[in-house]
């Protein structure tokens, strides 16, 4: 939860989907747009240099903090 007033995390991730290899996430000053863990991690290195993905007030889970679909190579 973001405890600064009305600041907005930077980064938000929206629930856990059983059907995707993907979840939502919306940067700051942009749309939602579907992330793999890999493109997570580096989209916010490119947005917000020195993000801590770590801090709760910088980066807002609604649900299973770091856990992504299970999705392997090759399904659809």
């Amino acid at each position: 939860m973001n405890t600064h007033g009305s600041n907005d995390p930077l980064v938000e991730v929206a629930a856990l989907g059983s059907d995707s290899r993907y979840r939502l996430v919306r940067f700051k000053g942009h749309g939602w747009e579907p992330v793999d863990r890999q493109e997570f991690r580096a989209e916010a290195a490119r947005l917000f240099p020195g993000v801590d993905l770590e801090d709760s007030e910088q980066v807002e889970w609604q649900d299973h903090p770091w856990e992504w679909p299970n999705w392997h190579p090759g399904e659809a």
